[in-house]
């Protein structure tokens, strides 16, 4: 027996806090019962679960890196009718979504997955995964504006965490920079850069934790490994 919550998030229909949500507001039957009790007990193999009315049913766990191009929306889908992230996997028969996002003039590394359970860890602040980016910035900092980076920057939503950042090249016009850092803000790289004075001209996140983009390019995708399955859970424990 599993808690309901659990269950809904290892059937891909959503992150755990997500699937609590959908509890709560009564949007959940088990055995034709409508349930909003948190912690509810079920057999995922003999109970009969609905979701909106639907039946769910434990789909194969899956998780995807994903070479995003750029503009592309990191959504399940868009009301403007432009690329999803979601439009590479129409292959895939399971319920992909991404982990956290990367925004519309960005590309780079996302985890696609319909392991809510891990998409939730992945995301959580208290495991600190680690983000590359590679950007280039308009310009050239300073090493006293570089430090600032490295020490944390206040942005309106609060001071960043310290972030390792060198410079890989540097010019008059224009300077390329290898920050990482373990927050996921929105359009965090791109605040910081301008808290500095430096607006970014290019932007792309190289790496997540421990995987990384070698062999692909935008657009493609490649599935994880069980070994990096079970490595990216050892992370997360």
């Amino acid at each position: 027996m599993e808690r309901l919550q659990k269950v809904l998030a290892q059937a891909g229909i959503a992150s755990r806090r997500q699937s609590e949500e959908l509890i709560l507001q009564g949007k959940v039957k088990v055995n034709g019962q409508v349930v909003q009790t948190l912690g509810t007990k079920v057999d995922p193999d003999q109970d009969w679960i609905e979701v909106n009315g639907k039946h769910i049913k434990q789909e194969k766990k899956r998780t995807f890196v994903f070479y995003k191009p750029k503009l592309v929306i990191t959504s399940m889908s868009d009301p403007e009718g432009r690329k999803t992230v979601v439009d590479y996997f129409a292959d895939v028969p399971e319920r992909i979504y991404p982990v956290g996002r990367l925004d519309y003039e960005t590309e780079g590394l996302l985890l696609m997955t319909n392991d809510g359970e891990l998409a939730n860890r992945l995301a959580h602040p208290r495991y600190e995964v680690n983000k590359v980016y590679i950007t280039t910035v308009k310009g050239k900092p300073t090493d006293e504006e570089l430090e600032q980076l490295r020490k944390g920057v206040r942005l309106e939503d609060g001071m960043t965490a310290p972030a390792e950042v060198r410079m890989m090249q540097a010019n008059p016009e224009k300077s390329k920079l290898r920050i990482q850092i373990h927050e996921g803000r929105n359009r965090q790289i791109r605040r910081m850069c301008e808290v500095i004075g430096y607006p970014v001209l290019h932007l792309i996140r190289t790496k997540y934790a421990f995987l990384h983009l070698q062999g692909l390019n935008p657009g493609d995708k490649r599935e994880l490994t069980k070994a990096e399955i079970e490595k990216l859970n050892r992370m997360l424990r």
